[in-house]
This record gives structure tokens, sequence and C-alpha cells, in this order.
């Protein structure tokens, strides 16, 4: 007989056993006392159902101890659930609601299989049991995100972007980054690729929310904890041959669980990682997703370590406004690191500065008009003249244009960004670091998002590579169910893992480099850095694959160029 029809023989005498138990008459515990008091017989009574009791189990250990890996995955779903109460089961859970968290949680709900998945969003933010969705109101929350054209995408995909259309957000077609010295600037357009946009910035209350509106209007077997992990056990490695005694005995903890660390636990063949909530509940999952930020506990408790470093930088945030609306993106570099100005909606917008920890405490408690003054100043005349146009600079636009290869932005004289009015939000500070997990996955667990990576926001990055974890992750999920794969087997995780780190590495060593690169005020370097902006500004295929990268539409910052007829070669 071979291996592959064996366990089916195991599961048909099983399945055999239960049907014929089901058949005997069926008595509980709490029906062997007589209504009138009486017992007499009791003793007879207590040990049919005793024996029903020990009968059925020992059939469904036998299942699960032969047969869980060969049985198909909803036959496997069902046979597993019946062991624990469903409230307390699920097949997937996420630790974080964030936006990151709810995005996974959304692509899942999209997909053909995985929407059949129980999945618990474990968050301790009262907003995710809140009957009230955020309103539009006055002033813009200050912490915003840049969403690119291919976060925009999955966000329709899943059914989101409808509702971050209804509140307030803003695009923009263009985008100036310029060099505190004034020797080199780039000014990009979404017509250099052929797009009506290079991104739209949201207020993160606002992403959280359309994904929590989605969730809701789906036929998704979602529930929210809101709680926070207090500790994570893991399913016993053990084999089936290994004994309850030797089991017991390995443990030392007659409850069925270690005291500590790695813990493990036998049930459920291995199938199942129990969560213990702050609120004093337990669940069960077949997989866990941390998505609980650069501190993760999930990969804490998972015993999966980092790798990385402080910048001893901070960023200082807020929402400014204008005396006009602004439509474009602006970014310059100075001695203390970048500031930024993005568009967030009606006259308003949203300003990241980084510099060192001393200088964002005084700039957080400095008055509103000193503030005002000082941003107006970094944004415009401090530190340097306005960069312009070399006769060199004429020239190579000259050449481009005659050879077809130019771009829309390459014409553009440098601009002064709109001059800000006011500070109207409170003024938020926090520190800067890069750190990646040195693995995205164990058995059973998975990090997305920044429990996984955390990188500088000089171009807006770290909140899309989240994004793109969890549509990755979603679709890989997905792709496992289709050929009856363990959601949490650690062989698919590492599919996951594999395809996202690279992607992840890449940009967190692009970010990485211009932090160095702009962080040293330097002669040579000055010149070498004002090279570089003038040949982003005026050699087009460097641009294109410049914005096509930022803009998530190419995974890797490759040399492409534009063929006459519009194919992309590398």
């Amino acid at each position: 007989m071979s291996l592959v029809c064996k366990p089916r023989v195991f599961l048909n005498k099983a399945l055999s056993s239960i049907r014929s138990l089901n058949s005997m008459p069926k008595r509980s515990f709490s029906d062997v006392e007589s209504r009138d008091g009486s017992n007499s017989n009791s003793y007879e009574s207590k040990f049919s159902a005793t024996t029903l009791f020990l009968a059925r189990t020992a059939s469904l250990g036998y299942i699960l101890a032969n047969c869980s890996l060969q049985l198909p995955y909803h036959l496997r779903n069902e046979v597993m659930s019946s062991t624990k109460t469903k409230d307390e089961e699920y097949d997937i859970a996420i630790v974080g609601g964030g936006m990151v968290g709810l995005a996974l949680a959304c692509g899942l709900a999209s997909m053909q299989l995985t929407k059949e998945l129980s999945v618990a969003i474990i968050d301790n933010n009262p907003a995710l049991i809140s009957s009230e969705h955020y309103k539009k109101h006055g002033v813009p929350y200050p912490r915003v995100s840049t969403v690119t054209p291919a976060t925009l995408s999955f966000f329709k995909e899943v059914g989101a972007w409808k509702y971050i259309e209804q509140q307030r957000h803003a695009y923009f077609d263009q985008m100036q980054v310029w060099d505190y010295s004034g020797l080199g600037y780039t000014r990009y357009h979404a017509r250099d690729v052929g797009n009506e946009y290079l991104g739209c910035v949201v207020e993160n209350m606002v992403l959280c929310d359309a994904l929590l509106s989605c969730l809701q209007n789906l036929d998704f077997q979602m529930s929210i904890h809101n709680a926070r992990i207090t500790s994570m056990k893991f399913p016993s490695p053990f084999t089936s041959t290994t004994t309850s005694k030797e089991q017991m005995r390995l443990k030392g903890d007659s409850s069925g669980f270690a005291s500590s660390g790695y813990t493990v636990e036998p049930i459920h063949n291995g199938s199942f990682v129990k969560l213990g909530l702050s609120n004093a509940k337990n669940i069960y999952a077949k997989l866990v997703v941390g998505a609980d930020g650069a501190k993760s506990h999930v990969r804490e408790k998972a015993g999966l370590n980092t790798t990385g470093w402080n910048y001893r930088q901070n960023a200082v945030i807020c929402t400014v406004e204008h005396s006009v609306e602004n439509h474009c993106a602006w970014q310059r570099f100075l001695p203390s690191g970048p500031i930024a100005l993005l568009p967030i909606g009606d006259k308003f917008s949203n300003i990241v500065w980084t510099m060192s920890p001393e200088e964002s405490l005084t700039h957080k408690t400095m008055s509103r008009d000193s503030f005002v003054m000082s941003v107006n100043f970094a944004l415009d005349y401090g530190y340097g003249s306005h960069p312009q146009s070399s006769f060199l600079d004429e020239f190579v636009h000259r050449i481009s244009s005659i050879s077809g290869h130019g771009t829309a932005s390459m014409a553009e004289p440098f601009q002064v960004p709109p001059e800000v009015t006011d500070v109207v939000s409170e003024r938020m500070t926090f520190p800067l670091s890069l750190m990646h997990a040195r693995e995205y996955a164990s058995e059973r667990v998975v990090l997305i998002g920044d429990a996984a990576h955390a990188v500088h926001p000089l171009a807006g990055q770290g909140v899309n590579l989240g994004f793109g974890d969890a549509a990755t992750l979603s679709k890989v999920i997905d792709e496992g169910l289709q050929v009856g794969a363990d959601i949490g087997e650690l062989s698919l995780l590492k599919k996951y893992e594999k395809e996202r780190k690279a992607v992840n590495l890449t940009m967190m060593a692009v970010l990485d480099g211009f932090q160095k690169a702009y962080s040293m005020d330097f002669g040579p370097l000055n010149f070498l850095r004002a090279a570089a902006f003038h040949s982003c500004q005026f050699i087009a295929p460097l641009k294109r694959n410049i914005l096509s990268y930022a803009m998530g539409e190419q995974k890797w910052p490759l040399f492409t160029w534009e063929t006459n007829n519009g194919e992309r070669n590398s």
C-alpha cells in the first residue's frame, strides 16, 4: 500500500467508528441524574457516557495523528475546529490593527480562497471598535503617508480606495528636489512617465478608516479583539511517536504549557498558536502575523532577530497653511537633513523635517511665528542661493529634445515653494532609525510592515513597503490554499519572505545611501551631489527610471530606457 493511500484507509476506518458511535443512544452528563433525584442507574449511565466520550476522542486523535498532513485544506479545517470552540479559534491572527495590518485583512478578504478564512485582528486601539468613522474637519492631522501609484492600485483592487475618495486627499503631479548649496535641482512631472499623478498624500487616520470601512462592508469572517497580546505559545514540535509522558517530562509543566521562553503546546497536532490577551482571553490561530510596528511584540516573542542602527536624527512633523493651494511635493536637502513640504488638500501642506534631536526639541517648543519663519528660511532663501540652469544644462536639453528623448519637466526652471503663513497643528517629533529583521518568517509566524523593516522617511517609502508586504502575503497564502498547503507552514511563508526581502533591502540600501550622502557638508561631495541633480534633471532615461522605481511600478533601480515605439528595455 502506498504512503499516500494508507492515511486515507486510517481516515475511513476512523470516520466509520465515529458514525457507529453517533448511532448509539446519546446521553449527556447533565442527564445522568433522574429528574426526581434518584440515581439507581447513575453508574451505568456515567459508564456509558464516559465510554462514548473516550471513544470519540480516541477516533479523532487517530485521525489527527495519522491523516492531518494528507487531508484537503477544507476538511482538515473542519476536523481541527472540532477540538476548540469556534469563538476562540481562527485561521489567521493579525496582531496590529494599523494601516498595514488592516491592508492585509482587506487583501485576504478580496481573494478567491483566503476570503473564506477566519481572521482575528488584535489591537488595543479603541478606534477600531468605535461606531464613528473619521470625519473631514478643518485642520488635517499631521501624520500622513505618501501613497504611490502601485499602492493606490492595490487599494482599488481590494475596494478601499473609494472610501478614501470620500475624505480629504491630495494627488500631486509634480515634484522638485534640490540641494541647499544652490548648485543643482531636479524637477519631476507625471507626464515624464505618462501618468496623471506621481502619488497621493493621505492622512493616516483616513487610510485606517477607509480600510476598516472596506472590511465592514465585505462578507468576511473577521473579529476585532480590543486588547494586546501578553503571551504567545507555540505548538509542540514533537512527532506522533512521542508519548504523552515524554512530552510532559520535557515541558516540566503539568498544565500543558512551558512557563517561559519559546513555549510549546501539544494540541491540534501542531497546527495552532495560543495567544494570551490582556483582557484575560485566549485565542488560537494557525498563522500569527506581526503587524505591530518597529517594536513588535510578535517578533520578540517569536525570537526573530533584527539588525540596524539609529541615525541620531529626529523628524519634526506638523500641518502648515498657505495663502494658495499647493499641488507639488517639495524636498530640500539641508546640512542637518531633508525638509519636505507635501500637499494635503485645500491650502494645507504637511511638513516632515529631519534634524538633530537637540534642534528638534528647539523647533517643537519655539513660538508659532518663529517656527513659520524657520520653515520659510529652510525652504526658500536660507543657506544658499536658488539653483540656476547653466550653459551645459541648456546644451544637454537641446540635444535631448533633438533626439526625441526629452521629458516634460526638462525645460522647467527652478521654482520657489509656496510661502508658509501659519502652523495649524501640534508639532510632533520621533526618532529615526534603520531596522531590518534577519528573517521575516518562522513556523506559524510572519512579519509585515515596520515589524519587519523600518526606513528613513526621506522618500516616503516606508508605509508603501508595508503595503507591498500585505499584498504579497495575501497572494502567497491564496496560492498556498489552491494546492492544499498549511497556511502556517514555514516553506509557504518563506516564499513571501524571499520575494519581499529582496525588494525591501534594495529600497533600504537606496534610502540609507541618500541619507549618508546628504548628511555631510564637504566641498568636493557638494559638487558631486550637484552633478547628480543635474544628471537627473537633463538625462531623460535616468529620470524615467527613478520615477518608475519611486512610484512602485518598477521593482529594481536598474537602468532602463524607452525606445521610440514606447517599449522599455533594460
